[in-house]
């Protein structure tokens, strides 16, 4: 792989020179970098021009460092389809010499993760089953790992996908409490996992990451760390950067005018005060999304008076139970347990659970198939979109009394899924209460005394609880410079593009779990991370043992996975004009959230690695991709504890 400059024989890099033997009137003496994989061709026979091969590595440190004067130009090509040697190329003079270890040797390498929630702490594991010769650590900038179960403790928190699918399927749990688990049971089975795991080891908990450059001659990441409990900074590198931090974790105040005028209580519900006491208070709520629509009902009976905030109607789903038993295919295995109205499982149905594992392993597959059965209703112009729609419609209607004023500010007119569907049976009965008022005027500015309305009217309050959600430009909250620059400048106002989600141009050994265009909202982030995880291994193993320093996906890869993106996604529900996170919180626009199909296409896309869409950087000088082949034995015929006739097994086997 290497990058052509075309320039005139006079360009000069700064640095150690190297000696050619060129024919003819080329010129025979060039400086370049000591370290470069390099040749040297002419461009046109009747002139003096030639081109200059430099390894990328070369050509990048003297872009960087700003050492290429004078007129010239050049054009990078990068990966499989860089330009390879002519005839006529004249080689550097280095010898290509064989590497003196066998075929599968795994180099020694360091690996950094961002973040100890679920897809953190699945990583662990999934490194720990797969890779050999390597050092891990994750730094977590909270004071325990659970990620946004750590961070999400408000009134009525808890998951909106069924319990036995939010967990890892290599962890189950039989006596989940709930069909839809709370928060404090979902972090104490994080911690459960760490904690009989041995992961705590591998994590530094009040720690987080301010910046990380790539370095391309070293082929690393440079990291600065800060220790939130000092507060000093300090260094660390990493052969490979995994980003755990997840989407729905910055979270941010509504964009009010005054936001800091209120002279009340103010909360955001992803810090929740633990004092905070609703009772007898008036109070407003703002923001009618997953949280909003969990929260409002848990306060209801002690407040005063709610005034309920809402800019966007949106889709509430009867009880799922009650549709999958009537309409879905875990009818029979939902119909074999016991739970009460608010959908706690009886201790008969958690015994049962515990000891009968057939029983227990049919409803958790039963249950995972009806949250993968969810896609055709996304599908705008399909028949399941417009029956489902319907039912929904027939449903709030009745849950809201027949309220004319209720259905006309709660009911959408948008296709069903355009924003996050929610099931929230107790929201709608308690926006019927006498003391719940739904607002839908908009909100001009806090004021001392609560807020105060475009109308004019103040909404005078005691507290004000902020549903407002959280940042979802998936811009990153630290520096993240890469070949081109910091990721942060071009996707503050640009459009986050990634490749299958999980890695990005330009980023070479950079990772990221649920990045943009992931599966976020087609069910559970557990039985996503393992997929992610698996094939992110895989990649860095890839590197390991096949000689490889530095890989990213191709610009050119990412473009058409984009455009492909881009095509399919006005298809969808999620592509409707209406004001979602899956867009950024914009009602038009990209979606930049959410993956173009279902999980199991999400799943079978990631099942195979494509080498052909990804750039690579080799370990050795002469750039040879084949070095890795090594002395002529494999470690498969090494390992003592290995099987050396591993393929008469399954012979027919892919």
């Amino acid at each position: 792989m290497h990058t052509w400059i075309s320039s005139a024989p006079s360009l000069l890099l700064d640095s150690q020179p190297f000696q050619f033997s060129a024919p003819g009137s080329l010129l025979s003496e060039h400086k370049l970098p000591i370290d470069s994989t390099c040749f040297i061709r002419k461009t046109n026979s009747s002139s003096n021009q030639v081109e200059i091969g430099l390894s990328s590595t070369a050509f990048y440190l003297a872009r960087m460092a700003n050492k290429m004067p004078g007129n010239h130009s050049a054009r990078v090509e990068r990966g499989l389809s860089a330009v390879e040697p002519q005839p006529g190329d004249v080689p550097p003079k280095t010898p290509y010499k064989i590497r003196e270890q066998p075929l599968g040797s795994a180099r020694h390498i360091r690996i950094v993760g961002i973040g100890a929630g679920a897809s953190g702490l699945n990583m662990i594991r999934t490194l720990r089953l797969n890779l050999s010769n390597y050092d891990l650590i994750v730094y977590e900038k909270n004071a325990d790992v659970g990620g946004t179960w750590y961070e999400n403790r408000y009134p009525g928190c808890r998951c909106d996908v069924p319990s036995h699918s939010y967990q890892f399927s290599w962890r189950p749990k039989h006596d989940w409490s709930n069909f839809f688990s709370p928060a404090d049971e979902i972090h104490d089975y994080l911690c459960q996992v760490c904690d009989e795991e041995g992961m705590r080891g591998s994590i530094k908990t009040l720690h987080q990451i301010t910046s990380a450059t790539w370095n391309e001659r070293d082929g690393i990441w440079d990291i600065r760390v800060r220790n939130l409990q000092t507060g000093k900074d300090f260094r660390d590198y990493a052969d490979f950067l995994l980003d755990g931090t997840g989407i729905l974790n910055n979270w941010k105040w509504p964009d009010v005018e005054n936001l800091n005028a209120f002279q009340g209580t103010m909360v955001h519900t992803a810090r929740w005060p633990k004092d905070f006491d609703h009772t007898n208070k008036v109070i407003a709520v703002i923001g009618n999304g997953s949280t909003g629509i969990q929260v409002l009902p848990e306060l209801q009976p002690g407040a005063k008076k709610i005034y309920h905030i809402v800019r966007t109607p949106t889709w509430v789903l009867p009880p799922r139970i009650q549709s999958w038993k009537i309409m879905g295919q875990a009818g029979e295995v939902l119909s074999s347990i016991q739970m009460d109205e608010n959908e706690n499982f009886s201790q008969d149905t958690i015994d049962k659970f515990r000891s009968d594992p057939d029983f227990y392993r049919r409803f958790v597959k039963g249950i995972e198939r009806e949250v993968n059965n969810t896609f055709p209703i996304l599908l705008t112009n399909g028949p399941v979109q417009a029956f489902a729609r319907a039912k929904v419609v027939e449903y709030m209607t009745a849950m809201l009394g027949g309220d004319e004023r209720l259905c006309k500010a709660l009911i959408p007119t948008y296709p069903l899924g355009c924003r996050r569907m929610t099931p929230g049976h107790g929201y709608l009965r308690a926006l019927t209460k006498p003391n719940v008022e739904v607002v839908t005027r908009g909100m001009r500015r806090f004021v001392p005394q609560g807020i105060e309305l475009e109308s004019g009217q103040v909404l005078k309050v005691d507290a004000i609880i902020c549903a407002t959600g959280f940042e979802t430009s998936f811009c990153p909250r630290f520096p993240l410079v890469g070949r081109g620059g910091n990721v942060q400048d071009k996707w503050k106002n640009g459009i986050p593009r990634a490749y299958m989600s999980c890695a990005v141009a330009g980023l070479p050994n950079y990772f990221a779990f649920l990045g943009p265009n992931a599966p976020i909202g087609h069910g559970s982030v557990f039985t996503l991370s393992e997929h992610i995880a698996k094939y992110i291994t895989g990649v860095i193993k890839k590197c390991q043992t096949e000689g490889i320093k530095a890989i990213s996906p191709s610009q050119a890869a990412v473009d058409d996975y984009f455009e492909h993106i881009s095509a399919f996604m006005p298809r969808t529900a999620w592509a409707a004009p209406c004001r979602s996170w899956f867009k950024a919180g914009r009602v038009d626009g990209p979606v930049t959230a959410l993956h173009p199909g279902s999980r199991i296409h999400f799943f079978d896309m990631l099942e195979r690695f494509r080498g052909e869409d990804w750039e690579y950087v080799y370990d050795n000088v002469r750039q040879n991709r084949f070095a890795y082949l090594g002395n002529g034995f494999s470690a498969k015929e090494l390992d003592p504890k290995g099987d050396p006739t591993w393929y008469l097994d399954s012979p027919a086997k892919l």
